[in-house]
């Protein structure tokens, strides 16, 4: 199932005892394009307090009541290493994290998440993995690739053949927590208009110009299939968008 990034800012966070936080970002990693953390406020239960957690922690969503349950509680929570949202997080950090919750490093494979494309419980071979990983010379070299999604709201599109249009929304994969496609608003074009462009079509990010290059004209972005917030992604209006790009759909991988 697609969810859009902006619908599960609305959800609250549950913990395994009943605990409600909010979510207040996404991470994600630009060379898979998969969301890593959310970033909880942990509100009223632990004032002033953020804390990441991994969608491995999550049992599922609830999309009629509008709620994210964790199968953590909330003392797991609590004891969780501190964070600070306004400073880049380190591989370092991440992996302090991840040996509190007992997960899994997503970065140690070839997988999405790591041995596999699934977000997954900690199984016993991973340790294997890990332990080899910790003592890699090259640990503290690892480069950090970790953005947040609201980073990215607002970096204007670059076709091939000039700038279209800005990034307005994502679309994620809750199984296994791609982000699958930009929500581009076209209005200096096309009034009310908003399409769909994968991430598999990027070619390059701007960083400090706020631009996303993607292989794809102008003009077929004008012409695309117009995504409506309300209505449901179909497969079929996967197929109709890649058709129209001339692009191969991901689920045929």
């Amino acid at each position: 199932m697609l969810v859009t990034e902006n619908e599960v800012y609305r959800y609250s966070i549950d913990t395994s005892d009943g605990e409600k936080g909010v979510l207040k970002q996404l991470y994600f990693d630009d060379e898979h394009w998969t969301i890593r953390y959310l970033v909880v406020d942990t509100h009223k239960w632990i004032p002033g307090r953020k804390i990441l957690l991994s969608p491995l922690s999550i049992d599922h969503l609830d999309h009629e009541n509008e709620a994210i349950s964790v199968s953590l509680t909330s003392e797991e929570v609590k004891d969780s290493p501190d964070i600070d949202t306004e400073q880049p997080i380190s591989r370092k950090h991440e992996m302090e994290i991840n040996r509190h919750f007992s997960w899994p490093y997503y970065w140690v494979g070839t997988g999405a998440w790591g041995s596999g494309m699934y977000p997954r419980p900690f199984m016993a071979e991973d340790m294997v993995e890990e332990d080899s990983h910790l003592q890699s010379s090259n640990e503290e070299k690892d480069e950090n690739h970790l953005r947040s999604t609201k980073e990215i709201a607002g970096y204007h599109i670059h076709a091939t053949d000039g700038e279209i249009g800005h990034v307005k929304d994502f679309i994620f994969d809750q199984e296994t927590w791609k982000l699958r496609y930009f929500v581009i608003d076209t209005k200096n074009v096309l009034p009310g208009k908003e399409v769909l462009l994968s991430t598999k079509w990027v070619t390059d990010i701007h960083w400090q110009d706020r631009t996303v290059q993607v292989n794809v004209k102008k003009e077929d972005i004008r012409n695309a299939p117009e995504y409506r917030l309300n209505e449901p992604i179909s497969r079929r209006f996967e197929e109709d968008l890649h058709t129209h790009y001339g692009k191969t759909g991901y689920w045929k991988f």
